[in-house]
């Protein structure tokens, strides 16, 4: 594997706001290959080359933690790439048709795969955290150090160095290319902006010995030192935003043209403009300028509420703004009129980006992304489309609830402001003003009859033009949409030209608990006593104090600096007389790391088809500066390891209440635990509400808690078969007509079963003997008496016409009550009872004994049917 630690000491600018190109979790390219293959979905090495070109975009989801590619002229995921063990890692995306490079924040692997074989090309490592970026162009490849101010060209073949670095101070920004092949970076402590041209590759990967370098060609004084900066570049040159100074610079084809603005809070910049006109975002206030060529050309404010907004993006002579607090995309014409709405379906994060003649709108956080052609027809794109890889998304979260306002005002007087005197020059220096609701816009430093301003986010000046021997004190006060906040004045110091010698080197390290170790030899004071040290941080963009001290090391407290963030520092030497030394060399670049956060979003719940067991999942843990190797999972003392954000526990009691307790772990230790209650499935318990009955049948209701598990109900009574239904309900047909029952309900689940008995009897069936006289002749008094022979209405106990076995005689009309019924002899009931003939016998109460009539003779009341009656 090629490295370039040894070459490139630090890593990507850092930014609060998201990476352009999404964030991805990973866990190792290889990972991503194999579950890649050769052919995706079908596609050869000859279709992913056309699939890439033909305008398709790498998008990420956070929720299913996978890439997805999206062809802009289908609008369709023609890929979809599931990335199980990188969940709780980060990962910067920066492709071109034919290459992908992928960058671990928390590892700091960076891995490049050629998308027409979707093969892994090589692999490097950098140092981990935000601080280092890495920025593509055809087939020239940067790793972008703003900590330490070193870029330094890839080969993106083998991602092995090419030639010699360009080097810069510390904290730079920017790093990305124009349209022209230019990589532009921004020097905050010089205020200027400089283009880098590639080396060109050879035939064959290049090694570290190539004797190729790339070139910085052109270099533009764009803002006062100390100037906090933003840089956008543009299909040919830079625009640089100076936040300080309230002014947007473009550098177009050697010729540099400031643009005053009137910016009523800090403002952004999106990382690369296409076409003539570059959006400046005043978020606080939802507010949008656009510059042209010629100044400023038009302002709008966004529709809606809260400071949400990513940085506008200009596409196709229109311009869309993301609110991610709705989802919503607003999109206006150039003069600043909104033409569309575009309505999202949930709010996070949205990234735009132009790629391919097109604009690709994603949500990393949920199912959805949108294409935007040039002719502004907006296709949505389900990024979980089960004929790609199947799925169904997940739902979609509740939007959180609106932040409260805070109230705002000016902001307070800076803290700790601190000079040195240095030979004919004083450096001053402070810790951050509280805000007060309004993001800080910049500080102002005055004193020895000069007035600086400096960005916000650099709390260092060096003043110079001053007269050794002279006294100086110095105020420095903030400022914010507000105005400006009350000042706080410096100690005084006198220039001088005996200054100590800084120190030779610093060392860094970060430590465990959070804060981080900085260490340096004794400066030389040149015979004046050493009283303290000044010690500066710098990251991406960014030169602040850290602090001082009286000894030659430091302890940064536990929070001070960002988690997960690269810093580097120098120090400077501050003798008894006041008279500071200047800049040690840049230290080695750390990543400040502490325990990770807490679980977020900890649900813990029934597995309702297994006993003893608890459901748990929750969202990642911050992870503080170092990846989660583990969560240690406690469910009612019963402790594993896990390294999904998911597990089932096993094992427990049924019906068991058990607290679940999470911990997130990285290299620094475990962290705060997330705890949650959950309860095993218990055998159901069934309650009968009731019952009813017909001749034949019985209902009987109930209820079931089925003890969080999924219950099934059966209904049982003795000599019949057991019946299954829903578990409110069952009813039982096939019984005896006036017969006691005692029925069983039994509700079964994992955990085992549970019963209840219900009594209920059959209502009593009755029919009618029938025998109807005929009209004449013997006839008409066939059915007035028992005759000998065979007679209508005759009873036997046997289901057979035996004299022998008659038992009686009903007389017509007599109501006798009937209980089931048997084949036998078959009856003709002749002209007596409609032509009736059945083999059919009637069990029958008849003089307190059961015994049996033909159905030829008794009609059943409710419609004679006989399928009615159980057979006996």
């Amino acid at each position: 594997m090629a490295s370039i630690d040894d070459a490139v000491q630090s890593e990507a600018p850092r930014s609060r706001s998201r990476l352009r190109g999404g964030l991805v979790t990973v866990g190792t390219v290889a990972a991503l290959l194999a579950a890649m293959g050769l052919t995706v979905l079908g596609l050869g090495a000859a279709d992913n080359a056309v699939a890439n070109y033909d305008a398709s975009s790498w998008l990420w989801s956070t929720a299913r933690s996978e890439l997805a590619r999206v062809n802009g002229v289908t609008a369709r995921v023609d890929t979809r790439t599931e990335i199980p063990a990188a969940r709780q890692h980060p990962m910067q995306i920066t492709q071109t048709d034919r290459l992908l490079i992928l960058r671990d924040l928390q590892s700091g692997q960076v891995s490049s795969l050629d998308l027409a074989t979707l093969q892994l090309s090589a692999t490097t490592r950098t140092t981990p955290g935000l601080g280092v970026s890495v920025a593509l162009h055809e087939d020239a490849a940067f790793v972008v150090d703003a900590v330490q101010g070193i870029v330094r060209q890839l080969d993106p073949r083998s991602l092995t160095p090419v030639g010699e670095p360009v080097r810069y101070p510390p904290g730079i920004t920017g790093g990305t290319f124009d349209g022209k092949g230019r990589l532009w970076i921004a020097v905050p402590s010089q205020g200027t902006v400089s283009a880098i041209t590639a080396a060109k590759l050879p035939s064959a990967p290049a090694t570290a010995s190539a004797g190729l370098s790339p070139q910085r060609v052109e270099s533009y004084d764009v803002a006062d030192a100390s100037h906090e900066l933003v840089v956008s570049t543009l299909d040919d040159g830079v625009a640089v935003l100076d936040r300080t100074a309230g002014k947007l610079v473009r550098v177009q084809r050697g010729e540099v043209h400031p643009t005053a603005l009137t910016l009523s809070g800090p403002a952004a910049l999106p990382s690369r403009t296409s076409g003539p006109r570059v959006p400046v975002t005043v978020t606080a206030d939802r507010r949008v300028l656009l510059v042209g060529d010629g100044g400023q050309e038009s302002a709008f404010t966004v529709p809606g509420e809260g400071d949400r907004l990513s940085p506008a993006v200009a596409w196709a002579n229109r311009v869309y703004c993301a609110d991610e607090a709705t989802g919503t995309i607003y999109s206006f014409d150039a003069a600043g009129q909104l033409v569309e709405t575009i309505r999202g379906r949930a709010n996070g994060p949205l990234e735009l980006e132009v790629r391919e003649n097109h604009l690709f709108i994603n949500s990393p956080d949920s199912a959805t992304a949108r294409v935007v052609d040039d002719k502004h027809q907006v296709r949505e794109v389900n990024k979980y489309a089960n004929d790609v890889l199947g799925g169904d998304p997940p739902p979609v979260p509740p939007p959180p609830p609106p932040p409260k306002k805070p109230r705002v005002g000016k902001p307070s007087a800076p803290r700790s402001v601190t000079a040195a005197a240095g030979n004919a020059q004083a450096r001053v220096s402070w810790r951050p003003a509280a805000a007060n609701g309004a993001e800080i816009i910049k500080y102002v430093v005055q004193g020895a009859g000069q007035r600086l301003e400096v960005g916000a986010n650099q709390r260092a000046v060096e003043v110079k033009g001053l007269t050794n021997g002279e006294t100086y004190r110095f105020a420095v006060h903030a400022v914010n949409a507000k105005g400006d906040g009350p000042p706080r004045n410096s100690n005084p110091v006198t220039p001088t030209a005996a200054v100590p010698d800084p120190p030779a080197s610093v060392t860094a390290q970060e430590r465990p608990d959070g804060t981080v170790l900085v260490k340096w030899p004794a400066a030389n004071g040149q015979g004046n006593t050493i009283a303290r040290y000044a010690v500066t941080a710098s990251s991406a963009g960014t030169n602040a104090p850290a602090g001082e001290s009286t000894k030659t090391e430091l302890v940064v407290p536990a929070g001070e600096l960002e988690f997960g963030t690269q810093y580097a520092f120098t120090v400077v030497a501050v003798n008894s007389k006041g008279a500071g030394s200047a800049a040690s060399p840049v230290s080695n670049t750390v990543v400040p790391f502490a325990a990770p956060g807490r679980p977020l979003d900890l649900r813990a719940g029934t597995v309702a088809n297994q006993p003893g067991a608890v459901t748990v999942q929750w969202a990642p843990a911050e992870a503080n500066g170092r990846p989660v190797t583990k969560y240690l999972v406690d469910v009612g003392g019963r402790v594993s390891e896990v390294t999904d954000t998911r597990t089932t526990v096993t094992g427990l009691g049924n019906g068991q209440n058990v607290t679940v307790k999470v911990k997130a772990v990285n290299e620094a230790g475990p962290g705060p635990e997330a705890t949650a209650t959950a309860r095993t499935v218990a055998e159901p318990r069934v309650t009968v509400t009731g019952s009813s009955s017909t001749a034949t049948g019985a209902t009987v209701t109930f209820t079931v808690d089925a003890g969080g598990g999924q219950a099934t109900c059966t209904l049982t009574t003795t000599g019949e078969p057991a019946k299954t239904g829903a578990c409110s309900s069952i009813t039982m047909t096939g019984l005896t007509p006036g017969t006691s029952y005692t029925f069983t309900v039994t509700a079964s689940n994992a955990a085992g079963k549970g019963t209840a008995t219900k009594a209920q009897a059959t209502q009593a069936l009755y029919g009618i003997a029938t025998c109807r006289n005929g009209a004449s002749g013997p006839e008409s008094t066939y059915c007035d008496r028992d005759r000998e022979g065979r007679n209508g209405n005759e009873i036997f106990s046997v289901t057979r016409q035996d004299n022998d076995k008659q038992v009686g005689w009903a007389k017509p009309g007599t109501r006798l009550q009937a209980y089931c019924k048997k084949s036998g002899e078959e009856v003709y009931a002749y002209i007596y009872n409609n032509e009736k003939r059945s083999t059919w016998w009637v069990q029958v109460n008849y003089k307190g004994g059961k015994n049996y009539i033909p159905w030829a003779w008794l009609n059943l009341e409710g419609g004679d049917d006989i399928k009615v009656l159980p057979t006996c």
